[in-house]
Order: C-alpha cells, then structure tokens, then sequence
C-alpha cells in the first residue's frame, strides 16, 4: 500500500474537492484523481460520490477513513522508533483534549523535557474518540482526558482536580443578572454537563457554544459576556480586574486522568511521565 494514495484520500475527505485537494498536497488535479482511481482499485470498491461541485464519501469512503488515519499513524510511529533507536532514545506519545493543553498541561511540558532522560516527546491535541481508537491500536501511550475511556485492563491515574469558576467582564454581577448578557458555554465533559443542567438553569442560552477554553477567555475579553473557565487559566484577569467571579455561582470541579495500558514496552518511562505531572500540577490549584 502507497502511503501516498492514503494521504490523498483523507485530503479529498477533508475539503471535499479534488481541485483544493490538489493545491494542498501540490499535485495537479489529474494526479489526485488518478491516486483515489488506483486507492479504489486496490479495495474494490468506489470511495467517493462525484457529483457536481458535490464530492462525498461513499458508506465504504466514510468506514475507509479510520483505517487510513490508523495506517498512516502506524507508519508514522514506525519510522520515528527506528530512527530513535538507531539513536539510542524513546519516544513517548502523550494526547489531550483541547481544553487540557490550553489550560493546563502546556506550562508542564518542559519539566517533562529536563527530567525525562533520552526521551523524544509527541503530543497532540486530540478528541476523546480518536484517543480511544489509538489506545486500542497502542499508537497512543498516555490519554489524558476528563472522562477517561473504559476499556478492560486499561489503567488510570487522577492527575488533578480542576476547578471551573463562572467569571465575567462587569463587577458585582450576580447569578441572576447574568442572563442580561452573553453566555459562553464551554465543553467540560459529562459530568459538567450533568451538574450544569442541575445547577445553573438560570443562564440565558449560548451565544457560543465552545470545545475551546482559550477561544472562550477571547470572546469575553472581546465582546464581554460570562463563561466557566478554569481558575487558573483566570487568575491573571481576575487580579487586575479584567475579569470577575460571578456572585451566587458555585465552582465545578472535575477531575483530570491519565490512561494507559500497564503492559506496554514502554511503561517505565510511562509512570515516570504521570508522576512528574502529577506531582507539578498538585503545587497548584488548577
């Protein structure tokens, strides 16, 4: 298999057009067309409707693409560990859902770069189906999340507990005044979203709904308004009074963990990696 053919495909799945396809990946468009021909040769079956200024996976198209993203983050894998063996050194990849990196684990990054000796880094920022499907491929060594996956035999560790605290932009603003302005609701997982259903009926529907803490912390400091934001991701707008708690509103705290597979190769550098993170993010109220 042409890891070429692969990429083209996941590309015309993404922009639903061969022409833009074919600037991205700077190929003429006959090329992408003639590669997602071959791609569907080799299967069998056709990957994509051709239907005027219309492309759209076919069902098979829509199944072929976890399977291509696996391959490719297989391949990928595969080619970083020779190189760093050849180098004498480990690589360890670490994924998180957007709002754990932006308002957390990215200030703890460099302890993990000065303590853990001969190790290459890969993090990415992904959602919490896609680690679960690279846990269950073990492309994927540490899964940090809200709601860890439940899978048999997986392992976790809470690394913290994160306080949610319900700022805005104007001063002495109750809880019951906030439905005189913007609301901003941020996704924090099921069990905010349970305890927000109960507990705070009273906020006016959202004007943006968000996966993004930092895209939410920017449209309040824009466009003023309220949101649940994390208290240290706040703290700085607080003592300066750009920001302000809400009157009557109660913090949500949920929790962070870690997940991995106790059996994988790589598990001393694994525990070595959830203790560092566990012990730095418990000097401070997150």
């Amino acid at each position: 298999m042409d890891t070429d053919l692969l990429k083209t495909f996941l590309e015309v799945s993404r922009t639903r057009h061969f022409g833009k396809a074919a600037e991205n990946l700077y190929l003429t468009r006959s090329a992408v067309s003639f590669r997602i021909k071959q791609l569907e040769g080799i299967l069998g079956v056709e990957l994509f409707e051709r239907l005027r200024n219309n492309i759209q996976p076919t069902p098979a198209g829509e199944r072929m693409l976890g399977h291509a993203e696996a391959v490719l983050n297989t391949w990928e894998r595969a080619k970083q560990d020779i190189i760093l063996n050849q180098q004498h050194s480990i690589q360890l990849t670490v994924s998180a859902g957007p709002n754990i990196w932006e308002a957390y684990l990215q200030p703890y990054l460099q302890p993990l770069h000065m303590e853990l000796d001969g190790v290459s880094l890969r993090t990415d920022v992904l959602s919490a189906s896609v680690m679960t499907r690279q846990l269950i491929e073990r492309s994927l060594d540490i899964a940090i999340s809200f709601d860890p996956p439940k899978l048999d035999k997986l392992e976790l560790v809470k690394l913290a507990q994160v306080n949610l605290v319900l700022v805005a932009d104007q001063h002495n603003l109750n809880l019951a005044q906030t439905s005189s302005i913007p609301y901003i609701k941020v996704d924090w997982g099921t069990a905010f979203n349970i305890t927000h259903a109960q507990e705070f009926t009273m906020l006016p529907l959202p004007v943006l709904h968000t996966s993004s803490a930092r895209m939410a912390l920017d449209f309040i400091l824009n466009n003023g308004g309220c949101a649940f934001l994390p208290e240290v991701l706040v703290k700085p707008y607080l003592t300066n009074n750009t920001l302000f708690m809400v009157k009557g509103a109660n913090n949500i705290t949920r929790n962070v963990y870690a997940a991995y597979w106790p059996e994988n190769e790589r598990l001393v550098y694994i525990e070595k990696t959830i203790a560092i993170l566990a012990k730095t993010l418990s000097h401070e109220t997150v």
